[in-house]
């Protein structure tokens, strides 16, 4: 079957104009994703399958589910990124769903899913809009302690691989998030009570609160070129080891990953690397599409290592 893989990082931050600290790094990046984009619109999908996060915009602690598959789906307004529904097919998402129950999985699904940059900054990127393909949208739990381990991620993508292996389609699976980053997301133990409480109980922002919520990302992505805290600089050395096995189809490797061990090195960002184990998980399943690393670079000012690998087979 024919099938296209394409993990690459997101940052809200490459939605605004923030400087850059080392010059042609972001327009490099953007040229390779411009590169993948092209690919996509001549693989010409039926079906793109984006493995996403979720960063406290559609999800809260007051339901927290592990996976979460939409039936249908509509973006937040979170950095200004156009809001609209996506175009999930809504028998496909319910098959995939009850297939999964038959593996084992009890996957959260949702009528109405609200996904936020961690799904829109890729389709908008290689896709041009939320709505030009058909789009399964499946978020994994990324930001919210405890996560799912590893191993489950892993085998939740194959299933859904087998799951699509079944089906008579051209299919692009996105994973999307990672490398290495340490934004200013509220952890649940270490906020103030206002925060806790907008941590679990479910609120739609006003403009003014999500302004002044990316006004302190910004700031915080400042500091961080400046070599000031609060955030971990991204690390080189983990985003190539973790590049290096994954390039090599080594997934099963992280199965021992920490989480202890990826926020004290790699920052609270980089638990979203689940998004590509679980989509190159799924695309192993489906067909013999390799990974190649297309783009790797520390790219401070978005608080972030980003990388782009891509297969297709």
């Amino acid at each position: 079957m024919p099938v296209q893989l394409i993990c690459c990082s997101h940052s809200p931050l490459m939605t605004t104009d923030i400087e850059e600290s080392e010059q042609g790094v972001q327009a490099q990046f953007f040229r390779e994703l411009d590169h993948c984009a092209a690919a996509l619109h001549k693989f010409n999908p039926d079906l793109v399958v984006v493995f996403g996060p979720d960063h406290f915009n559609g999800l809260f602690y007051d339901m927290m589910p592990a996976f979460c598959i939409g039936t249908a789906a509509e973006s937040t307004k979170d950095w200004h990124l156009q809001p609209g529904p996506l175009r999930v097919p809504r028998d496909l998402a319910l098959q995939c769903i009850r297939y999964l129950q038959g593996r084992d999985f009890d996957v959260a699904l949702s009528h109405a899913m609200k996904v936020d940059h961690g799904v829109t900054i890729p389709l908008y990127k290689l896709t041009g809009a939320l709505a030009r393909y058909d789009v399964l949208p499946i978020v994994i739990n990324c930001a919210a302690d405890p996560r799912p381990s590893f191993r489950r991620v892993r085998n939740f993508g194959a299933a859904i691989g087998d799951f699509l292996a079944n089906k008579d389609m051209r299919i692009t699976v996105v994973g999307s998030g990672g490398l290495s980053h340490d934004p200013p997301t509220p952890r649940l133990d270490m906020s103030s009570p206002s925060v806790v409480q907008r941590l679990i109980v479910r609120h739609t922002p006003t403009q003014e609160e999500l302004d002044a919520r990316e006004a302190r990302v910004v700031t915080a992505a400042r500091d961080l070129v400046a070599g000031k805290g609060p955030c971990l600089p991204p690390d080189e050395q983990w985003d190539r080891e973790f590049l290096m096995r994954f390039v090599d189809g080594q997934l099963e490797s992280f199965d021992a990953m920490s989480d202890v061990d990826i926020d004290r090195v790699a920052g609270f960002g980089a638990h979203e690397v689940r998004t590509w184990v679980a989509a190159a998980s799924a695309v192993q399943r489906i067909g013999q599409a390799r990974p190649e690393l297309r783009y790797y670079h520390l790219v401070p000012e978005w608080i972030t290592g980003m990388g782009i690998v891509v297969g297709q087979a």
